[in-house]
């Protein structure tokens, strides 16, 4: 991904994220509040209703409780056979009419319809209404049952019944029933001062789902399923979110004082949404600000940043070319982004001076390989001259001589004519074979030596003239201070991913003080062997220096015991 998309993609989730997230929290917060506002709202709006519910319903009730107790409506019911006379029909409409929301009433003894105003039900139908068990069960109390429950709604004609047993008032036997059918607008006027959200709607339905009554009066006797009427247990008062006639709606509920209806208000949630609709409209302005100032922010600054690093890589694209062409930097800013181009600039200058340096450099050194090449004239008059000794030596029949010259030679191609560090480990201990027959020549055979390798050895890498330096220290420190023949052991051996090469010698020995004399001692000015030794530090520090610390010498002597020098090198593949 380019790094301009990255930077507006890290300023959209830094700012534009974020202010989205904290408006969509905001929003749903506040819309958790409202709803919990509306349906404590609705609670107390409730409330409200069922007690002015009760107190209506308990007029019509106070007027019933007073009528079938008068002696008028006793006596009929008690002789229902009786003739009734127009005083009498007149003192029982009075018990019951002077209330101006009954309309009409039915008075039943146990076994037949004895009084009826306004009204027309026989004993049998009266027997099949949905309220007549509720009433038997009732014992006296009075059945209520609304124009969605009796079927008046859906008849055109809502009314709103009550029923009730109508009892011996001495024995209190069951003699009798009245039904009072009572005027809808006794539920109207309780339902029309309830307070309600716009569009809002209060229901009062019963246990089975009916709507009893409403205020809009749209849905009187349709059938409703709430949750709350099929649980086992209904709290005093709750609410939920729910679809209710296809809208999401709040709904809220309370159980009413008559123990089989339910008051219910329905607020649609598009309503209650719309008081948190300036908040989601503050969070997507903000949202789009945001995306704006990101994009503006794009624009103005991260286009120059990333307009430098560009103009950065293809300079560096361009030196990578040897194109040492600089970045222009005109435009003075004053940040960071020109100190780049000037820093950049500076070190395409250098790297373009160091180059060339380096090509001056590199013609001096092929005019150096030139005048060398021209120098190798003199080993090879050498080799040469040592070859017609050699002829000689082999006409005039003297084979020591020829010998000598053979290892004088081939010692010279190792020292000489050997370009490279690294040589195998059986080339080294060759060249001090030959040097060594050179020495023996030198000491008239004072020593004897052997030189022992593994084949599997022979192949691995060393460093150049690290062993004859040491055979050299004990031929001139132990073999000719000694006044029998001495010996040197030459081993190399392998230790695991070490080759350690011991030189052995069974000269004089010497102590730690002598060692610590010879370890410090100048080789360069010791006449002996200046032009031939390069001396044990000299060894040990060239080792260390290639391979690591852990590499070099380790010396072991004691006087009168002997000497050994033993080298520690990395087994080196070629």
């Amino acid at each position: 991904m380019k790094l301009r998309r990255k930077i507006l993609l890290a300023n959209i989730l830094l700012v534009f994220i974020p202010v989205i997230a904290m408006g969509t929290i905001f929003y749903y917060h506040f819309s958790s509040v409202i709803e919990k506002k509306s349906s404590d709202f609705y609670g107390i709006s409730l409330l409200e209703t069922d007690r002015k519910l009760k107190y209506a319903l308990n007029e019509i009730t106070s007027v019933t409780n007073a009528a079938i107790t008068q002696q008028v409506l006793q006596q009929s019911l008690k002789r229902p056979n009786a003739v009734f006379t127009y005083d009498r029909r007149q003192e029982i409409n009075n018990l019951f009419i002077n209330h101006p929301m009954i309309t009409s009433f039915i008075v039943y003894a146990n076994d037949k319809l004895v009084y009826q105003y306004n009204a027309s039900m026989s004993l049998k139908d009266m027997k099949r209404q949905p309220w007549h068990l509720p009433m038997m069960q009732a014992g006296g109390v009075p059945v209520w049952s609304g124009p969605g429950e009796n079927g008046s709604a859906a008849a055109g004609k809502p009314v709103l019944i009550q029923a009730r047993e109508i009892r011996d008032y001495y024995s209190l036997e069951r003699i009798g029933s009245v039904v009072v059918y009572v005027k809808p607008e006794v539920l109207d006027q309780v339902f029309w001062d309830a307070a309600t959200l716009k569009e809002g709607d209060i229901l009062l339905v019963n246990r089975v789902g009916n709507v009893v009554f409403n205020k809009s009066g749209e849905s009187i006797g349709e059938h409703v399923d709430f949750p709350f009427l099929s649980e086992g247990s209904v709290p005093n008062k709750g609410y939920y979110t729910d679809n209710y006639r296809g809208e999401k709606a709040l709904i809220t509920y309370l159980p009413s004082h008559n123990p089989e209806w339910y008051l219910v208000a329905i607020t649609p949630k598009r309503l209650l949404q719309s008081e948190s609709l300036s908040i989601r409209n503050i969070a997507l302005v903000l949202g789009l600000f945001s995306l704006l100032s990101a994009l503006l922010f794009d624009r103005f600054f991260v286009t120059r940043l990333v307009g430098t690093i560009i103009s950065a890589v293809n300079g560096m694209k361009r030196v990578e070319q040897r194109i040492f062409t600089p970045i222009p930097d005109d435009d003075k800013s004053d940040d960071e982004t020109d100190l780049l181009v000037q820093g950049f600039n500076r070190m395409s200058r250098q790297i373009n001076e160091l180059l060339q340096q380096v090509e001056t450099e590199q013609a001096h050194k092929k005019e150096a390989e030139m005048q060398a090449l021209v120098a190798q004239i003199n080993p090879h008059f050498i080799y040469n001259s040592l070859e017609s000794i050699n002829s000689m030596a082999i006409l005039q029949g003297n084979k020591d001589i020829s010998r000598m010259v053979i290892s004088l030679g081939k010692l010279l191609r190792i020292s000489i004519s050997e370009n490279q560090e690294l040589i195998p480990i059986h080339t080294e201990l060759e060249h001090v074979r030959h040097y060594l027959n050179i020495q023996k020549y030198r000491f008239e055979d004072q020593f004897e030596y052997d030189i022992q390798i593994a084949d599997s050895l022979r192949g691995y890498l060393t460093q150049k003239l690290i062993v004859q330096p040491i055979v050299e220290n004990a031929l001139y420190h132990a073999i000719e201070q000694m006044e029998h023949p001495g010996s040197i052991t030459i081993q190399a051996v392998e230790n695991g991913q070490d080759i350690w090469i011991d030189v052995v010698d069974n000269g004089p020995g010497f102590d730690e003080k002598t060692l610590l004399n010879l370890w410090k001692k100048n080789e360069m000015h010791d006449r002996k062997y200046k032009d031939s030794s390069v001396g044990l530090r000299n060894v040990h520090e060239r080792l260390r220096i290639r391979f690591g610390s852990r590499y070099g010498l380790l010396i072991c002597s004691s006087p009168g015991m002997g000497s050994s020098i033993r080298i520690r090198l990395p087994k080196i593949k070629p």
